[in-house]
């Protein structure tokens, strides 16, 4: 064999382990890794047995801080809307109570109109009547006094 290609492939062997890692370096890495990995797996099962139970704790949270307010204040809401319309059915009842009062009122002033013109009819016939009897004074009636004749009635 030739001394030259010899040496050529030592060149290239020896190239060729440069490049390569230590297997006890390789071996610590992988090492690391695997412990890195169980870590991670321990870390991921102790989220997920805790993640229902924490999402629960931050929903009740969040409910308390938020719903429960709101609960409160339409409460209160229904409260006042409730107070706003008795005051409103109060309101209804004495405005009919004044309505109906304003009507008896309105009946009472016709008949006491009534009854005044009533009186004044009976009088005013009285008065004619006792003229027209006594024959002593002239009666002039106002159709006749306005039309300028002059009728006597006695």
């Amino acid at each position: 064999m030739d001394e030259g290609a010899i040496e050529r492939a030592r060149k290239r062997l020896a190239r060729a382990a440069e490049g390569r890692t230590d297997p006890a370096a390789v071996e610590a890495a992988l090492e690391r890794a695997r412990a890195g990995i169980e870590a991670l797996a321990e870390t991921t099962a102790r989220i997920e047995s805790s993640l229902p139970d924490r999402v629960e704790d931050a929903v009740q949270q969040g409910l308390r801080e938020q719903v429960l307010p709101v609960g409160r204040h339409l409460a209160e809401v229904r409260g006042l809307m409730a107070q706003a319309i008795r005051r409103l059915e109060r309101l209804e009842g004495d405005l009919l109570a004044e309505r109906h009062g304003r009507i008896d009122d309105l009946a009472l002033l016709v008949d006491l109109i009534g009854s005044g013109w009533r009186g004044v009819d009976e009088r005013l016939g009285r008065i004619e009547k006792s003229l027209e009897a006594g024959g002593g004074a002239v009666v002039y009636r106002m159709e006749e006094r306005r039309s300028g004749g002059s009728a006597d009635t006695g």
